[in-house]
């Protein structure tokens, strides 16, 4: 597909645009009664004759009615304004198929206007809009939505919510990037994907070639598409946004990545000579994932220990299958088998090696990525009753533990019919929405702040919104209180308001005294955060971490104090984002490969 059609496409999301002379600004649009349409009204002069030119006001085919004096290829003298005389010819400007002089009439999209240039030879469809009017025709086009599953439907059932951009949807979405000399959105990223590269060749029709190219800044574009928080990242500060909406750059990411795989035209990026090289990776989450697939491709044997049965970490326990299907995790995991990247599951260092062992297995490197999957409670009375969960364990059970297949699956999931979600993140997001699928009638949010200070995403919290979960923001819990089976039967709040701002840049919530209120309960969902599981610390001696447990770092790659180990994610941030953990890794990579390609060289 052409630059022509593609910024045809956008322009055509408008309708019909309305043309107007450039000199004197009189509109141009007429109704011709014999074809029962509205076109661009002009003269063309050919030779000495002068007739009436109408052209396809919706600029999709270029159709031209003119009578016999201007066809078959004939270059019109000249194109006047039939209102002022004025010759619209652009002398300084040529047709850019066939060299041909050019005219040039405004159009309006919705209030603004640009210039736009056509051939004065007939049969010539080509048109030219200027960078600057691309800018402001294309910030006026609307960003193109994705079909998604109707709320009354999908509640009830645990299928993908989104359906994704098909061919046509992401053209026209990527007609939209204004393809910026210096692109603020590859410096939002954390993995620095050439951004306006792989668009570029989507609204060009190459959408194969457009996975390849994120495949070389990241390995897993069909996750990252799906649960990165890129209205907080590469869409936030996208040229587009300042005065409209963003480009959809997470949907064609996706929208890539699933055409590469679905139509057998995964490419992956060419492995170098062996090294000899072998290193460990402890946690098969995405920062795991991430580290295993760039030194892969340079070459060294990577082998990840996993602790569960399944490969993916957080990808696979933790995001729910109407969010990121099992089926894509399972596909980029084995992208990275096809590298030669070795998975060991069921296996905990700590446990089943000590991470000193794993050297005396004879790898070279370690890096640990073991993730924040240790779950965290309130400390409040009442948090041993029964159905009082934490948000790891209940996801665990219906995600990876497939409890949301039964009884094709006999897992046991905590089930309840008015259930409570304690936080404001994504995984809040996740357990409320859950719950309902689970056969839950009411399901409701308790959050300390107020909407505009949830951290979860935007899409996610106006996904449980439509799906029915209810929110009860400015509270807090303080109590749970059960019956005399210890079932839990009410949640005691305390009801806050809005500080001053804290560490975070959040106003502090603080409670109003005496503002307790009870909400009926049957099941609570804890999800408030989570810590660093304490299995990988019970046999790695020298291992420094933090106050908060968390393994400290002290190089931007994430070198520890245990020399050739390298630590990255959540294990050492906290509980972060996807796309922030595969940043981790990358610097890690880089670092491992280097300090390994030098035999080894100082610690410090």
């Amino acid at each position: 597909m052409t630059t022509a059609e593609t910024d045809l496409l956008v322009l055509e999301q408008e309708g019909d645009l309305a043309s107007f002379c450039p000199r004197c600004h009189a509109g141009l649009d007429v109704y011709d009664a014999r074809t029962k349409r509205v076109w661009i009204g002009l003269t063309v002069r050919v030779g000495e004759t002068l007739c009436e030119l109408l052209v396809n006001p919706r600029l999709d085919a270029f159709e031209h009615v003119c009578a016999s004096c201007w066809s078959d290829g004939t270059l019109a003298d000249d194109v006047l304004c039939p209102h002022c005389q004025s010759s619209l010819l652009v002398a300084e400007h040529v047709c850019q198929e066939c060299d041909a002089p050019v005219f040039s009439l405004e159009v309006s999209v919705r209030t603004r206007v640009a210039p736009l240039s056509l051939c004065t030879r007939a049969g010539c469809h080509w048109h030219g809009v200027s960078t600057s009017a691309q800018a402001k025709i294309k910030s006026a086009a609307p960003r193109q939505k994705k079909p998604e599953q109707d709320p009354v439907l999908r509640v009830r059932n645990f299928a993908e919510v989104s359906y994704g951009y098909d061919g046509e949807l992401a053209v026209a979405e990527a007609s939209r990037c204004l393809q910026c000399k210096k692109p603020a959105c590859v410096d939002g990223c954390p993995v620095a994907v050439d951004i306006p590269g792989f668009v570029k060749l989507i609204a060009d029709g190459k959408f194969a070639r457009a996975a390849q190219l994120i495949r070389l800044r990241n390995a897993l574009p069909a996750i990252c598409g799906r649960v990165c928080p890129q209205d907080e990242q590469c869409e936030e500060v996208c040229l587009l946004g300042k005065k409209g909406e963003a480009l959809a750059v997470g949907a064609l990411e996706r929208f890539a990545a699933d055409f590469e795989r679905e139509t057998d035209q995964v490419k992956l990026p060419r492995r170098a000579p062996r090294t000899g090289k072998r290193v460990a990776v402890v946690g098969s989450g995405p920062a795991g994932l991430t580290l295993a697939a760039d030194l892969g491709v340079l070459g060294h044997s990577v082998t990840i220990f996993e602790a569960l049965h399944k490969a993916g970490g957080v990808l696979v326990y933790g995001i729910p299958e109407f969010r990121l299907p099992k089926a894509i995790v399972e596909a980029e995991t084995g992208n990275l088998r096809r590298l030669g990247v070795k998975f060991e599951l069921n296996s905990i260092v700590g446990k089943l090696y000590g991470l000193g062992e794993l050297f005396d297995l004879g790898f070279d490197a370690v890096y640990v990525a073991t993730g924040a999957g240790l779950p965290g409670f309130m400390g409040l009375p009442g948090e041993n009753l029964c159905n009082v969960v934490s948000a790891n364990e209940y996801l665990t059970r219906v995600n990876l533990m497939k409890a949301y297949l039964f009884p094709e699956y006999d897992t046991p999931a905590p089930k309840g019919t008015r259930v409570a979600v304690v936080g404001g993140g994504n995984v809040a997001m996740d357990c409320a929405r859950t719950a309902l699928r689970m056969g839950a009638r009411e399901a409701t949010v308790v959050y300390r702040r107020t909407r505009e200070e949830m951290p979860a995403r935007e899409e996610e919290i106006a996904h449980a919104e439509q799906e029915g979960v209810q929110f009860r923001y400015l509270g807090s819990p303080v109590a749970y209180m059960g019956d005399e089976q210890h079932w839990v039967r009410q949640m005691q709040c305390v009801r806050m308001k809005m500080g001053e701002p804290d560490e975070s840049g959040r106003k502090r919530p603080i409670p109003i005294i005496g503002s307790h209120f009870l909400l009926d309960v049957d099941m609570v969902v804890v999800a408030v955060g989570a810590g660093p599981n304490r299995a990988l610390f019970e046999n790695a001696p020298g291992l420094e971490r933090n106050e908060r447990g968390y393994i400290r770092t002290f190089s931007d790659s994430g070198r520890t104090s245990v020399s050739r180990v390298w630590a990255g994610g959540d294990i050492v941030t906290g509980a972060a984002t996807v796309i922030l953990a595969m940043g981790a890794a990358r610097k890690a990579a880089d670092d491992i490969h280097a300090y390994l390609a030098d035999g080894e060289g100082a610690w410090a």
